[in-house]
């Protein structure tokens, strides 16, 4: 199970969003795991991924506690694939984030000859994750669905707001705060690449997706 499957969306927004990770399983195969997770993770760094988490210490866009309020609006880091990667130090789960299908395909092909013994999952919507297998030849071993959201969805944020809050899983994006982005974007105090860089800095396992955000961003700019 992944909490990635209840990403918000329309097959248009989703159709170029893929997260793909490995995960060792506690008292079966995670002793000595720490050195193929960084594997997992410097076959990614191959294919230009997006994004890049270890769920327990970081991804690769991250806050900082020393900064001031102001220091974290305005501040531009060099974000280092590097610095992830010599973060693993325990069994975890790691992520690798791509916003293309052939990047996924050619990775999961890397994944395949390197044989780590880990458990790897494609979060897509199914007919991409099926043809990302299919086309290098790799039978799916199971599939999970989400079925969207259901009850008095009246109750739930707005489609914007949903879209760029429910790229975090674990909820560490509020909706409000995605709220301040769009009006920052729209009312043209922050660029759609800075709201998705602020916005990123909180998914601390890793599996936002900057380049979705900037276009849902950039299309709110726009009105539509």
């Amino acid at each position: 199970m992944t909490n990635t499957l209840h990403r918000y969306g329309d097959e248009r927004s989703l159709k170029d969003d893929y997260i793909v990770f490995a995960i060792p399983s506690r008292g079966y195969n995670d002793a000595n795991s720490v050195p193929k997770l960084q594997e997992f993770l410097r076959l990614a760094v191959k294919h230009k991924p997006v994004n890049l988490g270890d769920g327990s210490h970081g991804a690769l866009f991250r806050p900082n506690k020393r900064l001031t309020p102001l220091a974290h609006w305005f501040r531009r880091e060099k974000y280092s694939h590097e610095k992830v990667i010599n973060g693993v130090k325990n069994p975890t789960t790691v992520a690798a984030v791509f916003n293309n299908k052939q990047a996924v395909e050619a990775f999961v092909e890397d994944l395949r000859k390197a044989n780590l013994g880990l458990s790897i999952n494609i979060s897509a919507l199914i007919d991409k994750a099926q043809e990302c297998c299919q086309d290098i030849g790799l039978p799916r071993h199971s599939v999970e669905y989400s079925l969207r959201f259901m009850g008095k969805t009246d109750y739930l944020a707005e489609a914007r707001v949903l879209e760029l809050s429910t790229m975090c899983g674990h909820g560490m994006i509020s909706f409000n705060f995605a709220r301040k982005m769009l009006d920052w974007v729209k009312g043209g105090r922050r660029s759609p690449e800075q709201a998705s860089e602020y916005l990123s800095r909180f998914c601390t396992c890793g599996v936002y997706n900057p380049c979705r955000a900037v276009e849902i961003l950039q299309q709110a700019q726009k009105g539509h």
